[in-house]
């Protein structure tokens, strides 16, 4: 169909780039060797042990934003959101968005029974669901101008750093131990901000080097929306590279980049450039100059509707970009948006009309279709497709058996393994980690 060959062109032209680029990056820089030491209690080396090593998780972290915990509108739709998430996912975005974790002054919402704010469920309740399935949560919207309480609109430029001084250390104090990534600026091109401090020339680096202050040991990212990170001249000169040097040179101490990628196009809409692999891994390529890790922060791939061609086209460009983002040495997040139509972002002031939106696939970022569930909550090619790709496609199962040395080895990918040890008729279950970080030597005393 026409659709297809406009947006999966320029994927097509470059195959053979491409092919090469995500075959020879995943096999490379996602994998490892492992080399399993099996002795006794003596140190005796373990011979013949029939060994099974089954994946089950993955150092790289895939997720979505998790906006959505408990706000659907009957418990049926909340069970199986939940089941969906947890079933493919190990990282969850949580929505820190400062006009609705302190909506008045002084009076917080971080709390599990805190009140209800549509897409935005409380901090506690996030936590308590990423802790019960082996989730890792995520921190967004630290300092984020566009979404802060109202009671700061109109208030002086040190008003605002003593607030947000304020706020940064009530989040530490709560989540800097449970919480690994900061997302600390986000979107700093908007033409006006909500603060007269957006506006200073100092705002990013006096958010970081405040942010370093408050979360020593946490990584401290910096985000920015998708034209900046894909479709710039991809040069230093570049906004985003700017001022990311910038403020590397004032002292701020930016630990990773955020890179999102909503692609807010019609079905008959060419993507350009956001859809050529050859561009996708320059501009990755660019922003590793900086040696930090880069993450893929929001992601937003339209099906611009229910119908079976639209879906099979969103999960195939889902399928070509999360190969190329994984096989990249520098990627360490690939994170999805919004995992269901019809509850996405409506800019609209109006509380009762958000709320009224829900299923309205006209207004706001409904329109593109961008979930991977559809509103009734069945499943689109492009979840299954994740799914094939996280637990089938990137995923390692090997039968060994120990040698005379009581060695056995096996590549496969970066993560956390159960072993199933076979000796004697006795069988013993261990859990080890494949590391990217670490020695691949893996002993077990049985």
């Amino acid at each position: 169909m026409a659709e297809r060959s406009i947006k999966l062109e320029l994927f097509e032209q470059q195959k053979e780039y491409t092919d090469k680029r995500v075959n020879e990056g995943i096999e490379k820089y996602r994998k490892g060797d492992a080399e399993i030491v099996i002795t006794d209690k003596n140190g005796t080396p373990v011979s013949g042990a029939r060994v099974k090593a089954v994946q089950k998780t993955h150092e790289f972290r895939f997720g979505a934003n998790l906006f959505m915990l408990d706000e659907l509108e009957s418990e049926e739709k909340n069970e199986k959101y939940k089941k969906y998430f947890a079933d493919v996912f190990n990282m969850a975005t949580l929505p820190f968005y400062w006009d609705s974790t302190e909506p008045e002054e002084n009076k917080t919402r971080y709390e599990k029974n805190s009140p209800k704010l549509y897409r935005r469920p409380p901090i506690d309740l996030c936590m308590e669901f990423c802790e019960k399935h082996g989730i890792e949560p995520r921190e967004h919207g630290l300092a984020y101008d566009h979404f802060v309480p109202k009671w700061l609109y109109n208030a002086d430029v040190e008003v605002v750093k003593t607030a947000l001084e304020k706020r940064f250390s009530e989040i530490s104090q709560r989540y800097a131990d449970k919480i690994p990534t900061i997302e600390v600026t986000n979107e700093m091109n908007w033409d006006k901000g909500q603060t007269k401090f957006y506006d200073s020339p100092d705002f990013v680096e006096w958010c970081f080097k405040t942010a370093e202050k408050y979360f020593p040991n946490n990584k401290l990212g910096i985000n920015e929306e998708t034209p900046l990170a894909w479709t710039d001249r991809c040069r230093v000169t570049d906004k985003y590279y700017s001022y990311i040097e910038a403020n590397l040179l004032k002292g701020a101490r930016i630990d990773a980049i955020g890179m999102q990628f909503h692609l807010w196009f019609e079905r008959d809409q060419s993507c350009g450039l956001f859809l050529s692999p050859e561009n996708l891994y320059r501009h990755m390529d660019l922003y590793s100059n900086f040696g930090k890790p880069l993450q893929i922060t929001e992601i937003t791939i339209p099906s611009n509707s229910w119908e079976k061609e639209d879906e099979e086209i969103q999960a195939e460009i889902i399928e070509k970009l999360y190969s190329i983002w994984f096989s990249h040495p520098n990627v360490e997040q690939i994170i999805y948006w919004n995992l269901i139509d019809g509850y996405a972002y409506v800019p609209d002031p109006n509380p009762e009309k958000i709320k009224a939106s829900q299923g309205d696939m006209t207004l706001g970022e409904n329109r593109y279709y961008g979930g991977l569930l559809r509103y009734d909550l069945s499943p689109k090619p492009a979840y299954y497709k994740i799914k094939e790709l996280i637990h089938e496609r990137w995923h390692t199962e090997e039968s060994l058996v120990t040698a005379d040395n009581g060695t056995c080895s096996f590549r496969g990918f970066y993560g956390q393994y159960e072993l199933e040890i076979c000796v004697d008729g006795k069988e013993i279950t261990k859990t080890v980690t494949l590391s990217s970080k670490d020695d691949k030597k893996i002993e077990v005393m049985i």
